[in-house]
């Protein structure tokens, strides 16, 4: 039997409900009258402690009520929580900014002066549970320079984010110009117990590139800044005011391993990309095909990705003569804007694949956990082996439609977009191609 569109979208409908956020925290997070115990450590909690709450990212809100949920009711607690949507179930003693991505917008603004402003409260009493998932790198935004406006914080991050940099390439920068990242959240928390639950959408070994490491030492440099950009031309596309504080050296260096912003400071990953590859490895063994797992295209240009992930398909085919074989991959594929077309990373990766798997036996999907695929409505897309036919029918060259940036449109033309709506999780991208005998 061969693959169907429809048993991919539900292996990674079914990797989606694996991953509740709630009930992840209440089974890794033990909180007693005086300690905090989380995977791969515990933290003390002082006498008379008070508790706040910083929660930056796409499950920023989920992330707050599970946490909040492991303490006796009527523990006081006060807090922020910044997400691309508000709350629909508010937690007392908490602000709500709805912070915009992938561009910053006042909330955004607004959400870092909130927080840095609930910080300066802090005292070696203090108990600082900061919840980072992804997307926080725009849900959070206030600039070193003080002479820098929103708009010009705008045209920063539009700069970077269509640049085509990888994204790591990206928060080099990011942490150097902001006053939130790059372990400055942490500096802001001077003495206070500090401790970080995080929901990470980048590779592992790279935690400081989640919502661009507010708590982590920063390992990268002011010379890593200005190589980002010289390589990607970037600095004729930054504001003025920027370039004026560039050039007389103003902007100073984040704060390194060893700093005492680190001090009495912990880190814990709640959920990580081996989550999801276990979720949809368990699917697909579950339907009969035999998987692999494979995240070396992580931040590959997508034609480069697709052109290899169908490779290794074939092989692990081969390799399996007379078996249902499936290749699963994540991460995030680097996916440059071209034209004024809607879609993203996730259906351009898989419009890479269709020329590519025209009249075979094979399925291909991508999408993202958060339910957002660049400016498109979609988390992402599915085709298969029709897929280019059925394109050459109504008129619709693959070629043009990718080079306009436009795949969110050609996919739903088909009803082939995968729609969710935002999820409130981000664990990266996930891809899933499959194919039989």
């Amino acid at each position: 039997m061969p693959p169907t569109k429809t048993q991919a979208r539900e292996i990674f409908l079914k990797a989606l409900r694996s991953i509740d956020i709630p009930a992840i925290i209440a089974q890794k997070i033990e909180i007693s009258s005086h300690r905090v115990t989380f995977p791969d450590g515990t933290a003390e909690i002082p006498r008379g402690a008070h508790f706040l709450v910083v929660a930056i990212g796409k499950a920023a809100h989920a992330m707050a009520a599970g946490l909040v949920a492991l303490f006796p009711a009527g523990t006081p607690f006060r807090g922020v929580v910044t997400a691309p949507t508000s709350s629909e179930q508010p937690l007392p003693g908490f602000q709500y900014f709805a912070g915009g991505h992938p561009i910053p917008n006042r909330e955004s603004w607004r959400a870092a002066e909130a927080i840095l402003d609930l910080l300066s409260s802090c005292d070696s009493r203090t108990v600082v549970f900061f919840l980072l998932s992804g997307g926080g790198s725009a849900l959070v935004e206030r600039p070193l320079d003080p002479a820098m406006t929103l708009e010009d914080v705008q045209q920063v991050n539009r700069a970077l984010v269509t640049c085509g940099a990888p994204i790591n390439e990206i928060n080099k920068v990011r942490r150097h110009l902001s006053a939130v990242k790059g372990g400055r959240l942490a500096l802001a928390a001077g003495p206070a117990t500090k401790i970080t639950f995080a929901v990470t959408d980048v590779p592992v070994g790279k935690e400081v590139a989640l919502a661009s490491g507010p708590t982590l030492p920063d390992p990268t440099t002011i010379e890593d800044v200005e190589r980002v950009f010289a390589e990607y031309q970037l600095r004729p596309k930054l504001p003025e005011s920027l370039q004026h504080w560039l050039q007389t050296g103003q902007m100073p260096e984040t704060p390194k391993p060893g700093s005492k912003a680190f001090a009495n400071a912990h880190f814990s990953l709640l959920l990580g990309m081996h989550d999801l590859f276990h979720a949809a490895h368990h699917s697909l063994e579950t339907l009969g095909y035999s998987c692999c797992c494979d995240n070396t295209t992580d931040d590959w240009p997508v034609e480069k990705a697709a052109s290899y992930l169908v490779e290794q398909l074939e092989f692990f085919q081969r390799e399996n003569p007379g078996q249902r074989v499936a290749v699963v991959a994540d991460g995030e594929v680097v996916s440059p804007v071209t034209g004024n077309g809607v879609g993203g990373r996730n259906s351009a990766f898989v419009l890479a694949c269709v020329h590519k798997i025209a009249g075979r036996n094979i399925v291909v999907l991508s999408a993202g956990t958060d339910g957002i695929d660049g400016n498109s409505p979609a988390a992402g897309a599915v085709a298969d082996g029709n897929t280019l036919a059925r394109a050459r029918e109504t008129g619709l060259d693959p070629a043009a439609v990718f080079g306009n940036s436009d795949a969110y449109n050609f996919f739903a033309r088909f009803g082939d977009a995968i729609v969710t709506g935002p999820t409130g999780n981000n664990l990266r991208d996930l891809r899933i191609l499959m194919t039989a005998p």
